[in-house]
């Protein structure tokens, strides 16, 4: 039973193509976690040698991707924003996801427990 994962929040309202989105996705998963590794190495460590759980989920505005940063970080929780370059489908500085963790599930679902999955 994994007690640790990672949850990557992706705009749906975007309409990006299937590349794209498993690119942000990519980019949010990433530097979340080597968020958390620098500062929770035992939760990265953990998460890790449990196979790197991830869950994919959505929300429907640039409003609520900032609304749950701001719920990850009041609890603690490492994670990043992702914010496009717009060399291809988007404008530049299109905010794409949010990665947050890996964490203890417990505390993520706090932030995330309620979103469908994509």
């Amino acid at each position: 039973m994994f007690k640790y994962k990672q949850v990557i929040v992706v705009r749906a309202d975007l309409k990006m193509s299937p590349g794209k989105l498993a690119t942000q996705v990519a980019h949010g998963s990433v530097g979340a976690a080597e968020l958390t590794r620098k500062k929770h190495r035992r939760w990265f460590s953990n998460w890790f040698s449990e196979g790197q759980k991830k869950v994919v989920v959505k929300v429907g505005s640039e409003n609520e991707l900032h609304d749950l940063k701001k719920k990850a970080d009041k609890l603690g929780l490492p994670n990043m924003l992702v914010v496009d370059a717009g060399l291809t489908e988007l404008a530049p500085g299109t905010v794409t996801a949010l990665g947050i963790g890996p964490a203890p599930n417990e505390i993520l679902d706090q932030v995330t427990g309620n979103l469908q999955l994509l």
